[in-house]
């Protein structure tokens, strides 16, 4: 191997965990933005914009049901280069990730129900704190730098993307209410095509996209939530033999990272982040609702995490990230519980009340909270052991 070819190989990895941190600090600062427009005298003027109409849907619904299908497009991009060619592509590497991720999204579902489940109405939000925040939680260990192992950031990276897998299932089959026969043949018809299309060798991005956009406006008017569009187109767009093949798939991919980072999920932590405190009492956070997503996502993410990586190298299932101790191990289990984009999206799916919607945005607020400073303390105090 040349000296040049070694940074290249590894560039791909490193421009994705610096995009993702630096879109994590983004995310951050735009989520304490909207929460002082919530709690100050600009409140009416940032809720008038959010439901401003622009055609058919509103600002807040063309962010949620619009441009966060664009991210989901480049989550389903991630999870199928993952899979092909890069770090779960072999079943040995896949097993560690994909059991601390399970049992991520399970345990934290389970203490929710614990908590919320027997209140009326209160189990739809079952899968709120089942989900990791891929960004916030690579940004808080970017404060870390060199004291976190690369391969302990890339083992987070692995859970958060077959998390976000469990996410898009979970979306696609519990929060679909009615479907329309006519509009979901319309969306087959049109994978139907961009199958074709891959299959006969067709490498220009643009009929992809094209389909992409026909197929987001058929599963919208299908009843299934647009944002599985994204999923679906990503899986249809062709991928190279090697991570470094100049593919659509990567092509679009490096497109939609620096929009995504930068745009919309801040733009989304924005929009849905903005909870007003008024009214707000302390008796109110041990409410079944706001307690059960923060224990879910603080303790329960830790326990399932933490459980199943122990169990798994206990019993010689697979092997503890290179160069990381069970300390650090303990750390990334914590700021798995950071939820913030996947949770409060899916706790808009789950709760149409606005009251309840803000107390989800509370039990998210505190359970990422807490996650990401203990999940900091941890690991700081691990580097320096």
């Amino acid at each position: 191997m040349t000296q040049g070819k070694l940074p290249q190989a590894l560039n791909p990895l490193q421009a994705f965990l610096q995009s993702e941190a630096a879109c994590g600090v983004f995310l951050i600062a735009a989520a304490g933005l909207a929460l002082i427009a919530a709690n100050s005298g600009l409140a009416p003027t940032y809720q008038a914009a959010l439901h401003m109409k622009l055609g058919p849907m509103s600002v807040h619904h063309w962010i949620n049901d619009g441009l966060m299908a664009i991210f989901f497009l480049l989550v389903g991009l991630e999870i199928k280069r993952e899979f092909l060619v890069g770090h779960l592509a072999a079943w040995p590497d896949r097993i560690l990730p994909a059991v601390a991720a399970l049992a991520g999204m399970a345990v934290p579902a389970l203490l929710y129900l614990l908590i919320a489940g027997r209140a009326p109405g209160l189990s739809r939000g079952w899968a709120i704190p089942s989900a990791t925040d891929i960004a916030f939680a690579l940004g808080v260990i970017a404060m870390l730098g060199s004291r976190v192992p690369e391969s302990l950031k890339v083992f987070l990276t692995t859970v958060a993307i077959v998390d976000d897998m469990g996410a898009v299932a979970i979306i696609a089959l519990v929060y679909t209410a009615g479907i329309s026969g006519p509009a979901l043949l319309a969306a087959l018809a049109v994978l139907a095509v961009m199958f074709a299309l891959n299959r006969i060798g067709v490498k220009r991005l643009w009929p992809y996209l094209c389909c992409t956009v026909l197929l987001w406006a058929a599963v919208l008017a299908s009843g299934v939530h647009a944002t599985v569009a994204g999923v679906l187109a990503a899986m249809m767009i062709p991928v190279g033999e090697d991570a470094e093949d100049d593919s659509p798939l990567h092509r679009l991919e490096h497109g939609l990272h620096p929009w995504s980072a930068f745009l919309i999920v801040p733009l989304f932590g924005f929009a849905n982040a903005g909870v007003s405190f008024s009214g707000v009492k302390l008796a109110n956070l041990i409410d079944p609702l706001p307690l059960g997503v923060a224990v879910g996502l603080f303790a329960g993410k830790q326990i399932g995490v933490s459980a199943a990586v122990w169990f798994a190298t206990r019993l010689g299932l697979a092997t503890r990230p290179d160069g990381a101790s069970g300390f650090q191990l303990y750390g990334v289990a914590l700021l798995c519980g950071i939820g913030f984009t996947m949770s409060l999206f899916i706790g808009g799916l789950a709760f149409q009340n606005p009251l309840l919607i803000d107390e989800v945005k509370i039990g998210v607020l505190l359970g990422s909270l807490c996650s990401a400073l203990l999940g900091y303390s941890m690991l700081r105090l691990a580097a320096r052991r």
